[in-house]
Order: structure tokens, then C-alpha cells, then sequence
């Protein structure tokens, strides 16, 4: 199994060694001195100095304090395939043709989108510390700081055409909830068709983008943004009720990206294998159980129309149901509007 993510791909940038470096010996959160950083990295106490800068440049939060030295804000781990693959089981492994780990590039669901138009590889895993291009279901922006949250997306080919995939978004988002329950996060829901939330508030979210002849074969890309820790100015530009890992676990969540990554895998991946073969039916109940918003008033935005009522689960094949105040059920397709809680 092969890495490359070293910046090779198009919109990718590549960190300097030196600061990966200094990065990985400030990720404990604790302060550490001019002297000991110079020594460790081989530079000079100046030099250190400009790495500084380099890193607030990068956009990662340096707190220095004459006395003490330097540290960051909140702790962070930084991307190891080693780790990742430690914590990978037997199942996910024999799945995984390879992983890239690049330091920020515009968008892990664009560049497997262009390995897809490239290569017939399949399995393929894409991560980021940092997104700066990333994007959200119906070309919002996703919030991408670097080094704290989870970006990923995985590379899958399907025999069948696209319509085959009908619901993937719905199966994969219950192989996002099981993962997370894995790792001791309880409380967390679905939303219709694709968003991950715990105490109604997202945590999660989930982007497919499917590609092929119509007939078949296809391939999905299937990207997930989940945030582990949002700094404040991230958050500040997140215009909905939001959640991090870090708040659900009382700051338990900086050391786990890399063992929270191969968790992932071990679901998402299995999840995507099988999904062809059991299709929607298998994961529409486990689904049902997940629903946060079952009975919720909400509001459907089909372009400019609005149209109010109680969300009343979905159908067979993965359809949102709307319950309107005259007692009719509306279906709506996940292509077609956009969910929100009154």
C-alpha cells in the first residue's frame, strides 16, 4: 500500500519540513522553549522566530509568552498513515488500495474527482490537514482550519450506472453514526439525506459526487467533513448550530484524529463495498433509528418555493416525507431541496 500526498496533486501545497516539524513538537499544547525548539529542529533561535510567523501564516493559533516560550492554543495531531493503518481492521485493509495525506489543498473530493477521470483506481482515500476550496451540498462552503477537524473523501467504482447509487448518501451516513458510536460518541443523529447532528446541532456532513456512463460502470466520490475542534474564527463564520468532537467529549478529542480516521474507514469503507449488492433496503431501517428530525416542524426549500410541515421520515427509496398542515405527505428527492428545522 502506497502514500503519496506529499503535494504532488493539482491545488495542493506542501508545508516546509521544518514546520511540519515544529508543528508536530507543539501539538502536545504545552509550552516549549526558543532554546529547545532551535535545538530539536537544528535552526537557529531567530530562524524559530520566523517559523512562527510561518505558522500564523498557515492559519495554526501561536500563543508566546516571554519566560516560557512558545505553544499553540489547543493541542492538534497531525495526519500519520502509520497510525491510521494501526488502527485499520482486516475488512477496511483489504479495501484500501492506498491513502493520500496532503498538507492543505483546495478540495479531497476534487482531486479524487480528477484521479477518477485519470485512472480506473478504486479504494482510493483522500485526507487534509486543511481544505481551502471545500465545499458543502449545494456548493456551500465548508469551514477547513487546518490540523483539528477531519477531511476526507474515498474513491469508490460501482459495475452499475448512476442510479444504481440512489440512498448512498443515506447508508453512508448511517456508517458515519456507527463509527462514532464505536468511539463512545452517543446522542448522534441523521438529518435528511446527509448531515451528521448530535443534540441538533451538526457535527457532520456528508458530499457524493457520482460520475459515468449511464448504463454503467460509475464511480462516487464520497467526501465527509467532520469537526473535531472549530477555533473561534472559524466558528464565527459558520452560519448554523454546530458541534465539535472536542465539546462532546470535555476535550477528549485532540489526540484521536488519526485512530477517529481509521474508525471511519472501517465503516465507510465495507459500507461502500456492500452497497451495490444489498442496495438502499438493507440500511433504511438502522437509518429510521438515527433520524433526528422525525416529527420535527421543519421547512423544505425546492428553489424559491417554501413549503412548512412535520418531517415524517422517509419512504422505501430514501425520499424525505413532509406531513403538511392539511394532512398530505409530500416526497421530496435529495437532488432536488434543501431541509431546515423551523
Amino acid at each position: 500500500m502506497s502514500k503519496s500526498g506529499d503535494g504532488a496533486a493539482d491545488g495542493a501545497t506542501p508545508l516546509a519540513p521544518k514546520l511540519k516539524q515544529l508543528i508536530r513538537l507543539l501539538g502536545d499544547g504545552r509550552f516549549h522553549s526558543g532554546t529547545e525548539l532551535a535545538q530539536s529542529l537544528g535552526i537557529s533561535r531567530s530562524a524559530v522566530w520566523k517559523y512562527q510567523q510561518a505558522l500564523t501564516d498557515a492559519g495554526v493559533d501561536l500563543l508566546a509568552v516571554s519566560g516560557k516560550g512558545y505553544r499553540l492554543n489547543q493541542p492538534l495531531q497531525l495526519l500519520q498513515e502509520g497510525q491510521i493503518l494501526e488502527h485499520l481492521t482486516q475488512d477496511a485493509s483489504a479495501l484500501l488500495r492506498r491513502i493520500e495525506i496532503h498538507d492543505r489543498i483546495q478540495s479531497t473530493n476534487g482531486r479524487l474527482l480528477e484521479l477518477a477521470r485519470e485512472s480506473g483506481e478504486s479504494g482510493v482515500v483522500c485526507l487534509a490537514e486543511q481544505q481551502t476550496a471545500g465545499r458543502g451540498r449545494r456548493g456551500r462552503k465548508w469551514i477547513s482550519p487546518f490540523g483539528h477537524n477531519v477531511y476526507l473523501s474515498i474513491l469508490w467504482r460501482f459495475q452499475g450506472g448512476p442510479t444504481v447509487l440512489s440512498g448512498l448518501s443515506l447508508a453512508m451516513g448511517v456508517a458515519v453514526v456507527r463509527a462514532l458510536r464505536a468511539l463512545g460518541v452517543e446522542e448522534v443523529g441523521l438529518k435528511w439525506p446527509n448531515d451528521i447532528y448530535w443534540r441538533q446541532r451538526k457535527l457532520a456532513g456528508i458530499l457524493i459526487e457520482v460520475g459515468g456512463e449511464s448504463g454503467g460502470p460509475c464511480h462516487a466520490v464520497m467526501g465527509l467533513g467532520l469537526n473535531v475542534f472549530m477555533p473561534g474564527r472559524d466558528a464565527a463564520e459558520i452560519d448554523q448550530a454546530w458541534v465539535d468532537l472536542h465539546r462532546i467529549l470535555a476535550d477528549g478529542a485532540h489526540g484521536m484524529r488519526n485512530r477517529l480516521t481509521a474508525e471511519l474507514l472501517n465503516h465507510l469503507l465495507p459500507a461502500l463495498a456492500e452497497f451495490e449488492s444489498r442496495t438502499l433496503a438493507y440500511w433504511l431501517a438502522e437509518w429510521r433509528s438515527y433520524d433526528c428530525m422525525l416529527q420535527r416542524p421543519v421547512c423544505v426549500f425546492l428553489g424559491e418555493q417554501r413549503f412548512s410541515g412535520e418531517a415524517a421520515g422517509i419512504d422505501d427509496q430514501g425520499l424525505l416525507l413532509l406531513r403538511q398542515a392539511d394532512g398530505e405527505i409530500r416526497a421530496f428527492a435529495s437532488g432536488e431541496v434543501s431541509l431546515r428545522q423551523s
